[in-house]
């Protein structure tokens, strides 16, 4: 029996995927864990490189760039845990960490969703646990990001809290979510589409969690530009978009 699927999904990031599946080797060596890989259209060499040093990997490699929504639905519905961990490909996670997790799932069975804390290399905790990302929230962010003002330090909740989400870089879900509220929403192509799923899940009736007790290693290798007429920044809008007006709010 599969206890664990860990959902990974790539897109032109060889060096941070090597040393996320590095980090993730202990963990894989277990006969109740797999590893799910799917690649959106990578040019690099993280195909030849998973088919080498992963052969039980199960791989799907997309012929373009399709989002990450599309890519993890294709890896959830590939998987066969009763618990289902979407990492980031920018991330660096020990056993011990994950087997935190586990444990805090097991032991709390009206929680869907779980989150842990992120920290970048120097150590700093990333605002990982978010409350509802409105149109304001949107704008704050960009006049903070252009007037050089984004780095506000986040503080780390002292027990485990229920924000309205945490951020897809590191969400651990139990099997039964998918089955109650479905997988990810494709029209989301990037963003926000890790906070459209953690609102489904609470909708539902359970909770979505952030335990500050353990952390991991996240690079944040940010896909959108700071450009708002890139095609990352558009596509990013559009996603926005379609959020507030599934969930009628701004």
């Amino acid at each position: 029996m599969v206890r664990l699927s860990l959902v990974i999904i790539s897109w032109n990031s060889f060096p941070m995927l090597r040393a996320c599946l590095e980090s993730l080797q202990p963990l894989l060596n277990r006969t109740d864990v797999e590893l799910v890989w799917v690649d959106n259209g990578s040019s690099d060499e993280s195909a030849r490189y998973v088919a080498t040093r992963f052969p039980e990997a199960k791989t799907k490699l997309l012929p373009r760039n399709m989002g990450v929504a599309y890519a993890r639905n294709r890896g959830v519905e590939m998987s066969q845990g009763e618990y289902v961990m979407f990492l980031d490909d920018d991330t660096e996670v020990s056993s011990g960490t994950i087997e935190r997790l586990l444990d805090y799932m097991d032991a709390h069975l009206d929680t869907g969703l779980l989150g842990c804390a992120l920290r970048d290399s120097n150590g700093n905790l990333q605002d990982s646990f978010k409350g509802y990302p409105g149109l304001w929230c949107k704008v704050r962010n960009v006049i903070r990001s252009k007037f050089g003002k984004g780095n506000i330090k986040t503080e780390l909740p002292e027990t485990v809290i229920y924000p309205v989400y945490v951020i897809g870089a590191c969400q651990l879900v139990r099997r039964e979510v998918f089955d109650c509220v479905g997988l990810l929403d494709e029209k989301i192509f990037y963003g926000p589409e890790d906070a459209d799923f953690c609102i489904r899940t609470r909708k539902a009736g359970w909770k979505v969690a952030y335990f500050p007790e353990v952390s991991i290693l996240h690079h944040w290798r940010r896909i959108t530009s700071r450009s708002l007429t890139s095609r990352s920044s558009r596509m990013h809008m559009r996603g926005l978009l379609h959020f507030w007006c599934k969930h009628r709010r701004l």
